[in-house]
């Protein structure tokens, strides 16, 4: 079976709630993180806390500020806004009550974005409150709450809220520098298997191909967040082995990464990426799915990436691969116009 994770379905508005500090809230944002600590899960889950702070009723959206402004979360609107370059109220960087509720971001944004705003209510807002995210005087994200129903904001809401976004600012902080130093490793992983690759021009490439594939399929069986990122170390260091000849390369490869904790299930990947559905692959003879799931998405996309055509891989389905993910590989080819 692939592994797929329960998404909560986002209320169309936070209820009201009892009387709840900031300091409690910040105590189970920081519960929540323990189990998916990204930036999105911070806003994800500070929209939730700073709704409760100022009694319910409010609907919102969870700025990212790391190069352009785009949603990093919502709560109330639809999923369809993450994702969205925005530009907005935020950019002050202080804490705004705006009474005219969404106009400033209609206004700061082109013609072409007004019509999803719409369709998400947010031109009936009347009341807004603007409050950034900042550690150490950088710009990390802001909490764009929308009133949706009568009722003002009253400054000891105002303050409470800001309070909590103070707390939860070194925290977001944190996994920023985390993300930097997820991507410049990430970066260094390329180089060195695209120099690798170098030796032999057939090959350039060819990880790079398959990791993006790979990546798109394990997003297809509903893998995310960390498990992606491990999909993708599998997939771009499926061949690392050969960097001792082609012979028994997938044990070679696993061999190299099995003093990295990071990447116990890359490891796995990367050895039994040459494991066939029929049972009469190597290095274990692995079949179906005791072969682990990183490596069945790695050699369909192996695959598709060294046969060029996907019919052409579904004629290995259910034999040399996984029937399901070939499902999933006929899809991705559709969408991609193959």
């Amino acid at each position: 079976m692939f592994k797929r994770k329960p998404t909560p379905t986002p209320a169309s508005a936070v209820p009201a709630a009892s009387a709840v500090s900031a300091e409690a809230d910040v105590g189970r944002v920081l519960g929540d993180l323990l189990a998916k600590p990204t930036q999105e899960s911070v806003l994800s889950a500070s929209l939730s806390h700073a709704a409760a702070l100022m009694g319910g009723q409010v609907r919102g959206l969870g700025i990212l500020r790391r190069g352009q402004d785009r949603v990093g979360a919502v709560m109330g609107y639809p999923r369809e806004l993450i994702g969205v370059a925005l530009s907005g109220p935020w950019s002050a960087g202080r804490i705004r009550l705006l009474e005219g509720g969404a106009r400033e971001l209609y206004e700061a944004n082109g013609p072409e974005l007004a019509p999803q705003f719409d369709a998400a209510g947010m031109r009936s807002v009347g009341l807004s409150l603007v409050v950034p995210i900042t550690d150490r005087g950088r710009h990390l994200g802001a909490l764009l709450l929308d009133r949706v129903a009568e009722g003002g904001v009253t400054p000891q809401q105002q303050e409470t809220v800001g309070r909590f976004a103070q707390a939860v600012g070194p925290l977001m902080g944190l996994i920023d520098g985390r993300e930097e130093w997820r991507q410049a490793s990430r970066q260094i992983t390329a180089t060195v298997v695209e120099a690798l690759e170098s030796r032999d021009f057939d090959a350039l490439g060819h990880a790079r191909a398959v990791a993006e594939v790979a990546v798109s399929l394990g997003r297809g069986i509903g893998l995310a967040g960390r498990e992606l990122d491990e999909l993708w170390y599998a997939a771009t260091l499926h061949d690392l082995g050969k960097i001792q000849g082609e012979s028994g390369h997938a044990l070679v490869g696993a061999n190299l990464l099995s003093g990295v904790p990071a990447l116990n299930e890359a490891e796995r990947g990367v050895r039994h990426h040459h494991e066939r559905w029929d049972g009469q692959g190597e290095p274990d003879r692995l079949s179906g799915e005791d072969i682990p799931l990183y490596a069945r998405i790695v050699a369909v996309a192996n695959a598709y990436v060294r046969l060029g055509d996907v019919k052409r891989v579904q004629a290995q389905s259910g034999k040399a691969l996984d029937p399901r993910l070939v499902g999933v590989l006929e899809k991705y080819d559709k969408q991609k116009g193959g």
